[in-house]
């Protein structure tokens, strides 16, 4: 599916690295630079592909995805808010199955900065009565990828940068800096507590309180470790679907669950709360190393 998307006509070139482009109903941002090449779908302001030169894929995209107006996507990294989970309709927020406006792109031989914004609409006043402002800050190089989410209004809210990495093997993969204590999600949000690091093994998903402000996620089939740096959060949350899971998800394939493990980036135990006065930013950086 990732390379699909850069093999798609060109709409319009706005840059030397950087175009829009369109997949079924969706517009995209394609990023062709010299040392690596990226995407982002404007519906949800996410982030669906980051891959450096001679390296597999950073981030996961389902191939049985629909880029369908309103659905979200599976895959990439989805932008939850102003809620988290199923505690409103849609699930996880309207953020990102919103269209977002595309900012600017800033381009050198090194990097590419790009941004985004959303702002409150009629439709979103009927799901949420606030008015509010996101703008989304994206870094990308070959070494690295940052998404700073920027938060501003009168309001409360939680929030996730929803990061799916692609792994060789989820049954082969471990993640290291989540701290001990846990809210288990599988088995009700009953409390759990954990020494060492989190495998995968069936279905897990798991709201970390008390993480470390760094995550190491080891693959040793793929041969690298990804360093995931989150700043602005309270919690970590990792997901695995497992095999029952994923078969019954029609934007996943059978043995999707295989091939990615989410680590995101939160804020669900402490709710952002901002006023016009105050804003708040969620920071997730992730760097993969070769071991």
């Amino acid at each position: 599916m990732q390379s699909s998307l850069f093999e798609l006509p060109v709409v319009e070139q706005l840059s030397p690295f950087c175009s829009l482009r369109v997949q079924g109903d969706l517009t995209l941002l394609i990023i062709e630079h010299p040392e690596f090449r990226a995407a982002f779908s404007l519906q949800g302001g996410q982030l669906i592909a980051w891959q450096p030169l001679n390296q597999p894929p950073v981030i996961w995209l389902s191939d049985n995805t629909e880029f369908t107006q309103g659905k979200a996507i599976r895959g990439g990294v989805p932008i939850c808010w102003p809620w988290f989970g199923p505690v409103g309709k849609p699930s996880h927020g309207f953020a990102r199955i919103s269209v977002w406006e595309l900012g600017e792109c800033h381009e050198t031989a090194q990097w590419v900065k790009v941004s985004m914004q959303l702002t409150q609409t009629a439709d979103t006043r009927e799901i949420w009565p606030h008015d509010f402002t996101l703008a989304l800050e994206a870094s990308l190089s070959a070494e690295s990828c940052e998404l700073t989410l920027r938060i501003e209004g009168e309001i409360e809210s939680t929030a996730a940068l929803h990061s799916y990495f692609q792994v060789g093997d989820s049954e082969a993969v471990s993640v290291s800096g989540l701290g001990t204590t846990y809210i288990d999600k599988v088995k009700g949000n009953v409390l759990g507590s954990q020494h060492g690091e989190q495998t995968y093994h069936g279905e897990v998903d798991r709201i970390f309180t008390h993480p470390a402000p760094e995550s190491i996620l080891h693959d040793s089939l793929l041969k690298r470790e990804i360093r995931i740096h989150h700043r602005g959060n309270s919690d970590v949350v990792t997901w695995n679907p497992g095999a029952t899971l994923s078969q019954s998800m029609a934007d996943m394939s059978d043995e999707g669950y295989k091939t990615m493990v989410c680590v995101e980036t939160a804020r669900i135990s402490q709710p952002f709360i901002t006023s016009c006065t105050s804003s708040a930013e969620l920071t997730v950086k992730f760097a993969p190393h070769r071991l």
